[in-house]
C-alpha cells in the first residue's frame, strides 16, 4: 500500500516536520468547521485532505522573520 502524498513530497513544502504538523492539524480543524476543500476530495478524513492541499500547493504558511523574544 503507497501513501500518497509522500513524506519526502511534502517536505518539500515546508522547513520542518513540526511545521508539516502543525499546518496540516490547523487546516484540518477548518474543514471540519465547514471549509470548502481546496483539492479534489479523494477521501473523508479532513487530515488527508489538509496533506493534499499541502502538497499541492494550495496551503503555505510564511515564518517569522525574528525568534522568540
Amino acid at each position: 500500500m503507497l501513501i500518497r502524498p509522500t513524506l519526502e513530497s511534502l517536505m518539500k513544502k515546508v522547513d520542518s516536520k513540526y511545521t508539516l504538523v502543525t499546518l496540516a492539524a490547523k487546516r484540518a480543524r477548518e474543514l471540519t468547521d465547514g471549509d470548502a476543500p481546496f483539492v479534489e476530495v479523494k477521501t473523508n478524513k479532513v487530515v488527508s485532505i489538509a496533506m493534499d492541499e499541502i502538497d499541492e500547493g494550495k496551503i503555505t504558511y510564511e515564518s517569522p522573520q525574528s525568534g522568540i523574544k
